[in-house]
């Protein structure tokens, strides 16, 4: 090649023209046009910074440089060789980008934070809203949710318009919030009786019974405040807090019955507020719902699995949770409603998606077959449960395996509904664990049995306050797996954050290990944008600590302080950090 040719060799035999005074004194041919173009390329390249720091490189484009000097006869191989180096240079740079920087994010991305409204409202008894699952939970016992309730929470129900100035502040240009159902209807479904569906835009004189319009004001308003700070909204529909009538009325998630009634409460939402919101999100983590609600427990409305001596049936709770979000997905797109969004071109519409809990699994021994089909298998009965319905028309296939008759079937009309029923799919990751095939069956039952595949930790991983491990590697990897299994969709990471220890003020704003998590991983999730993963938006959780489920107020997922009893709020070094990733688009991230 060119690049192993000596210096000399590409030196040429002087010529009477350049002959001048004495034999063997010799002066350079004035460069010709073409020569002093190149020239003026490479030294701008090398201003710039953009060639490695590699000597060697840097030799041979100075001899490539000066062989342009000696005759026009040369310039060809000169250009030649300049256009090799040049494509070894962007190929070095490439590899080193691609192994140990983070990729510049585009300008379009969308940097925000998360919050969900039973976690951060409060006024669970103010403006019309009726009571959730959680509501009742809580109660039911001290050991339920930490003996702490949700009734004043972080009071955003009164402090919303402090809290929007304060994302303002910080930069943010999208907030992902839930809507609560029950704030909306009560008593979980409407009565339009002879009514037109029209009503239900509050424009007629007659209203409609069941719905709360206190409840409608109040995220109207909130949907304005960020639109007029330029702070795009995200809205989930469904964020864990199921009206309590649902759940007395038929129990829940667990009956048909729901499918229809998210449809309807849906449709009010899309009627209210699709105008001004771009981005909707039907479902948030319907693996939590089933497994954790219906399965072990942990979560409202607490049953346990049938499988280990409850009356809980986990996969058909999935199973509906899916048909809910066609449903809704349905709604939106045949009545209208994606066409309804206004703030952007004539022919800019609304996306809808589903927001689906995803940790990687990395295999135990990365040589063994077992063990990496173990980490598939993982992975699947968890985040492809209630994503390969969507982009590839069933569940996955371990799981029709393994569970035989306890995997409810689509009916093709289902099915058909379900597939190509996200724009884009919204990814909540947190962690990652190593998998291997078990070495014996286990001595428990369901779901974790289910999987057939046993979870171990890297003694090198740091440890989050919930015990979770720090991998930022599993980030990357994780989108990577996505886009390769669902052919290139629109993702959007929907929640990402750490709980730190923070057992006071001070150990809170001074959050160091949130601040390298952050930078961590969001550099893992620019990798695999730099790979071709078609990445749309990160949301940190959480924009402010908040009530954490059936932790109560015991761990601390925000960027942002509050002091549960003044309710003051103040932004941590985290906050301050990624306000600075914001700003510099990513740029500022750790090489």
């Amino acid at each position: 090649s060119l690049l192993s040719i000596p210096s000399d060799s590409l030196r040429q035999p002087p010529t009477p023209e350049t002959k001048h005074g004495q034999e063997g004194n010799w002066r350079k041919a004035p460069p010709s046009p073409q020569t002093m173009i190149v020239e003026k390329e490479i030294m701008a390249l090398e201003s710039t910074q953009l060639l490695p720091n590699n000597d060697d490189v840097r030799r041979i484009h100075r001899e490539q440089h000066q062989a342009c000097y000696r005759t026009p006869s040369s310039l060809t191989i000169a250009l030649l060789g300049f256009v090799v180096v040049v494509v070894v240079t962007l190929s070095v740079l490439h590899r080193s980008i691609s192994a140990h920087t983070t990729s510049v994010f585009p300008s379009s991305f969308l940097w925000g934070a998360a919050t969900s409204a039973f976690q951060i409202e409060g006024g669970t008894a103010a403006g019309g809203r009726g009571p959730s699952i959680w509501d009742t939970w809580c109660v039911q016992s001290s050991e339920n949710c930490n003996g702490d309730t949700g009734d004043v929470s972080d009071d955003h129900y009164r402090l919303w318009k402090e809290d929007i100035e304060l994302m303002r502040s910080l930069g943010l240009k999208a907030y992902r919030f839930s809507i609560s159902w029950s704030r909306i209807l009560p008593n979980g479904t409407a009565d339009y009786g002879s009514e037109n569906a029209a009503d239900a835009l509050g424009n007629s004189s007659t209203r409609i019974k069941g719905l709360n319009y206190e409840g409608i004001k109040f995220y109207s308003n909130i949907i304005d405040l960020l639109l007029e700070y330029n702070i795009e909204p995200f809205i989930t529909l469904y964020h864990w807090d199921l009206p309590q009538a649902l759940e007395d009325r038929y129990g829940g998630w667990a009956n048909r019955s729901i499918i229809e009634d998210f449809g309807d409460y849906s449709r009010i939402c899309f009627k209210h507020f699709g105008d001004r919101v771009k981005y909707w999100i039907t479902i948030n983590e319907g693996w939590t719902t089933a497994i954790h609600g219906y399965e072990e427990g942990s979560n409202a409305p607490g049953i346990m699995g049938e499988d280990i001596g409850g009356t809980g049936k986990p996969y058909l709770v999935g199973h509906h949770l899916l048909l809910a979000h066609a449903r809704a997905v349905e709604v939106f797109r045949e009545e209208g409603f994606a066409t309804l969004y206004q703030r952007g071109r004539n022919d800019e519409h609304g996306k809808i998606g589903i927001a689906n809990s995803g940790d990687y699994r990395f295999a135990l021994d990365p040589k063994s077959e077992d063990d990496q089909e173990a980490a598939t298998r993982s992975i699947e009965f968890q985040l492809g449960w209630m994503t390969d319905p969507i982009w590839l028309g069933d569940y996955p296939s371990s799981m029709r395996k393994i569970l035989g008759s306890r995997l409810p079937e689509f009916t093709e009309d289902e099915a058909q509904k379900l597939v190509g029923s996200a724009d884009f799919l919204g990814l909540n990751h947190y962690s990652s664990a190593l998998a291997s095939k078990p070495s014996k069956p286990p001595t428990y039952g369901g779901y974790w049995a289910d999987q057939q595949v046993t979870l171990s930790d890297d003694p090198s991983w740091k440890k989050t306050d919930m015990g979770w491990n720090v991998a930022p590697e599993g980030a990357r990897e994780l989108l990577l797996w996505i886009d390769r299994r669902y052919s290139h969709p629109l993702i959007f990471v929907t929640e990402n954050g750490m709980a730190a220890y923070e057992p006071d003020f001070e150990h809170s704003i001074h959050d160091d290990a949130r601040k390298e998590y952050l930078a961590g991983y969001i550099r893992g999730f620019g990798q695999a944008l730099g790979q071709g993963v078609n990445l749309g938006g990160y949301f940190a959780w959480s924009f402010m600590d908040n009530f954490e489920w059936q932790f109560g107020f015991s761990k601390r997922f925000g960027i942002v302080h509050v002091n549960y009893t003044s309710h003051e709020r103040t932004p941590k070094s985290s906050a301050e950090y990624y306000q600075k990733v914001i700003e510099s688009n990513g740029r500022n991230l750790p090489k």
